[in-house]
């Protein structure tokens, strides 16, 4: 079978000498998977020779041929260095190595993770996902970061790595990739899961997507990367060691430290350690869990629960998880195997997630065990498990239609055990309180992980955030990916672990972190923020809109109409009052007969005082509508005027 996409031995993929030599010392695993390339080849990296002490000889054109660099800060701040506090610094002198570290998103918010590293006529990219929208954003359906300056600089642009599979790491690539076609890097399933996204936009013929293997050292421009092994609660995760001109950075990436992973490997920390040995300028982290004490427990923790419920219940049982949990996923199907229970896979993305691990070797199903959803009234219900989208409580998806007798194949009841094995993502708490209400007034049984252990978070908690700084001993440390509170929490450890406070940097989305080997500064900003994607719109909707839409649904629309002769504006039909969201007509006659009058009165003020623009009229009666819905209801409703001319 084909690989889904190029395999790192291809072109695409070239290996430093010290990748190389490791290799030949240490035993490999075998690779699983074909290696034969399914997209179109991306321009070679260039290989590297053994590195030499003092320097590093920079690869690629001069940077006179590569065109000015466009960027947009500001002034510059000052530096920060190792316990000198944060007086004002000259900034470097030329020649001196300088690393830019710029987040377009990921910082103060959950999703939506993008991260450029740039030094001196190279930029690379790490992740590039999307967010989901808040109550704030009615009608949005997704949310990508702006990357207008990654645009205006694509030319240095070497390539985006990818740390894993997850939707906000990875989402924002199809429309990202349509601005500028660069090199992806990512690993087996994580490719996996990319190449279904591009197809459906239409992208693979075109896009560059090449796969690199743990222990892999790419080498982009003046940088070499290493793949370093991770665990999360997605396969095929990895950490980044970035060879810099000006030092080594080490990006975590998702990562939490398993100590029995369902696939057999720990996270790489020996090599770590051995980063920390020969040298660490700064540390990316993993905020996301940095508030909980302790350690964040494995995931086969929830392999022994599954199977306890499955063997003390003759239901048909229905599990719902994130749909990139392929190690949930692959547990389920295990314990459902081990009871006689054949299996069922519903949602379009669980369905596409599980054929992708499946294809690539990550997971290993006994195809007698796995039916198709249709087929379920072939079996006793004691005999049947069905894996579900939906844990999030999202609109539309399976779970959901099934809770609302929606679903085409399942229809819930007194029968059924539903195990919710996935914690509600902050601010989805209230939709999936509704699904589980309406499951259980179904008559379906509910267990969530408050009842039973059936979810691990995928995050690294205090403990091993401290484990992590203690092998790197990075000089400074950057947390990021979480909102404030969790960035502060991280930074906190950190400064608890032995770094100077001076040195540790919490920035914002869009503000440049400016390193030398030995100072720190911000460095002005960057354009950055949201753009919202709305059906096929990209970026056409933006806050005003919103704002109204907002509106609109929290207040309603009055529509003003009427006719008013040529010249003279002389009303000669209506004022007519259209009212939707704001009040029901036919129980409001006096208050819509209320506002006639006021819009018959402010035509009648305009036409005697002779105001002959359609803007000005407009906006009187506007006006005059909106101050008196407001004195008499206290509300704000959207008025429109719509005024012909005869």
């Amino acid at each position: 079978m084909p690989s889904l996409f190029a395999k790192k031995d291809s072109p695409a993929g070239a290996l430093t000498q010290e990748s190389k030599d490791r290799q030949d010392k240490e035993p490999q695993a075998p690779k699983q998977g074909a290696k034969g390339a399914g997209a179109a080849p991306a321009d070679p990296p260039k290989k590297k020779g053994p590195q030499q002490q003092g320097g590093r000889k920079k690869q690629g054109a001069p940077a006179g041929e590569r065109g000015a660099q466009n960027q947009v800060v500001s002034e510059p701040a000052p530096y920060h260095k190792p316990s000198a506090g944060r007086s004002r610094r000259p900034a470097p002198k030329d020649g001196a190595p300088t690393l830019r570290i710029i987040s377009l998103g990921g910082l103060n918010e959950i999703g939506k993770n993008l991260t450029v590293i740039e030094c001196m006529d190279d930029i690379i990219v790490v992740d590039c996902g999307l967010a989901f929208p808040d109550d704030t954003m009615p009608g949005i359906d997704l949310v990508i970061p702006d990357v207008q300056y990654l645009v205006k600089n694509a030319d240095r642009v070497r390539g985006i790595l990818i740390t894993h599979g997850h939707e906000d790491h990875t989402g924002a690539l199809p429309y990202v990739l349509k601005q500028i076609n660069v090199p992806v890097y990512c690993t087996r399933l994580t490719g996996g899961l990319i190449k279904n996204k591009l197809e459906e936009h239409r992208l693979m013929r075109t896009a560059k997507i090449n796969r690199i293997d743990y222990g892999d050292t790419l080498s982009l421009g003046c940088f070499d990367i290493e793949v370093i092994r991770s665990n999360h609660s997605i396969p095929d995760a990895c950490a980044f060691a970035i060879d810099t001109p000006a030092g080594c950075i080490i990006h975590t990436g998702d990562f939490k430290i398993d100590a029995t992973p369902i696939d057999g490997e720990m996270m790489d920390l020996g090599r770590l350690g051995e980063f920390g040995r020969k040298g660490v300028l700064a540390l990316i982290a993993d905020s996301t869990n940095a508030e909980r004490e302790g350690h964040t427990r494995s995931e086969r923790i929830v392999g022994a629960s599954l199977s306890q419920l499955f063997a003390a219940t003759d239901k048909r049982i229905v599990v719902t998880t994130f749909a990139s949990n392929i190690h949930r996923v692959k547990q389920i199907i295990l314990a459902a195997e081990r009871y006689g229970r054949k299996v069922a896979i519903s949602g379009r993305s669980m369905v596409n997630n599980v054929q992708a691990a499946k294809e690539l070797g990550v997971i290993q199903i006994n195809e007698d065990v796995l039916i198709d959803i249709g087929d379920l009234n072939k079996y006793p219900p004691e005999r049947l498990v069905i894996v579900t989208t939906g844990s999030q409580g999202e609109p539309m998806s399976a779970l959901y239609r099934m809770a609302f007798a929606d679903h085409r194949n399942v229809e819930i009841g007194e029968n059924d055990l539903v195990i919710i094995s996935a914690s509600p993502v902050p601010g989805n708490e209230e939709t999936v309180s509704n699904v589980v209400n309406e499951l259980m007034r179904r008559g379906a049984e509910v267990i969530t992980n408050k009842e039973a252990d059936i979810h691990v978070s995928g995050h690294a908690s205090k403990e091993e955030q401290k484990l992590i700084i203690g092998l790197t001993k990075p000089k400074f440390f950057i947390p990021m990916h979480g909102e404030y509170r969790h960035m502060k929490a991280n930074a906190n450890t950190a400064i608890s672990m032995g770094i100077d406070p001076d040195n540790v940097i919490i920035s914002d989305i869009g503000k440049v972190i400016e390193l030398t080997p030995d100072r720190w500064r911000f460095d002005g900003k960057v354009p950055s923020g949201k753009v919202f994607i709305d059906g096929k719109g990209v970026g056409d909707v933006g806050s005003i809109v919103l704002r109204d839409r907002k509106n609109l649904a929290e207040n309603g629309l009055i529509v003003v109409a009427a006719t008013l002769e040529r010249g003279t504006r002389r009303i000669l039909a209506g004022p007519d009052i259209v009212s939707r969201g704001f009040v029901y007509v036919r129980e409001a006659d006096d208050l819509i007969e209320n506002l006639r009058n006021v819009a018959k009165e402010s035509l009648l003020r305009c036409q005697r005082d002779g105001v002959r623009e359609w803007s000005s009229i407009k906006n009187t009666v506007k006006e005059d509508i909106s101050s008196f819905v407001y004195k008499q209801t206290r509300r704000s409703p959207m008025v429109l005027p719509i005024l012909v001319e005869v």
